[in-house]
């Protein structure tokens, strides 16, 4: 098990977002039945790789890199303007732990054209209903994910949830042991926002 102290390595994901007759949609990416967050629905992303780092610069800018780089080998769509949403840190007991940036970014006119090694389906939906399937049991999706969605059903159009973006909010997960079992707990910036199943399926 890693340490909080330990340099954790940093991921970025890319929230891709388009008009739609009624509000607007969101680019989701089922992975294959293997790897990481096998068989689940995920935005865009990836680790950071040595060609994303640059000496001196921002943790969050080797992100940003690697959310364009990803985002373009996982659907082929090429972007370069990324708004900063959220900073995701993992538990201490996760067996696995990747510090994530979440960016959001406007969708270009050209069609996703989907890696058949590292993507499974892909789909445009909206927030909520992205959110229903899920909560239907068609759909699995991580904290993250759920949360970043959830959120965006706030806002009527792409343009209304871009704007207000900017400033990222920092999640930082615990895992807590209750009477009801084992939760996930975490703090939005400085503010307690909650717990959530260990299992994680809100309807």
């Amino acid at each position: 098990m890693s340490t909080p102290d330990e340099p954790l390595p940093v991921a970025g994901t890319v929230v891709l977002l388009r008009a739609a007759d009624q509000g607007f949609q969101v680019l989701l990416i089922r992975r294959p039945d293997r790897g990481s967050f096998a068989g689940a629905w995920v935005f865009p992303g990836g680790k950071v790789e040595p060609a994303d780092r640059r000496a001196g610069e921002a943790e969050s800018d080797d992100a940003r890199r690697a959310g364009i780089r990803e985002t373009r080998e996982e659907v082929g769509l090429a972007i370069d303007d990324l708004v900063p949403l959220s900073q995701w840190r993992p538990p201490v007991e996760a067996p696995t732990r990747i510090r994530t940036w979440f960016f959001l970014a406007s969708a270009p006119d050209d069609e996703p054209v989907p890696s058949a090694d590292e993507v499974a389906e892909i789909a445009w939906v909206s927030p909520a209903e992205a959110l229903a399937r899920h909560g239907a049991g068609e759909w699995v999706l991580f904290p993250p994910t759920w949360i970043t969605l959830h959120q965006l059903t706030g806002f009527v159009d792409a343009e209304s949830a871009l704007s207000s973006a900017g400033v990222p909010q920092l999640f930082q997960t615990r895992v807590l042991d209750t009477d009801a079992g084992r939760v996930f707990a975490w703090e939005q910036g400085q503010l307690a926002a909650g717990t959530l199943p260990w299992r994680f399926a809100p309807s």
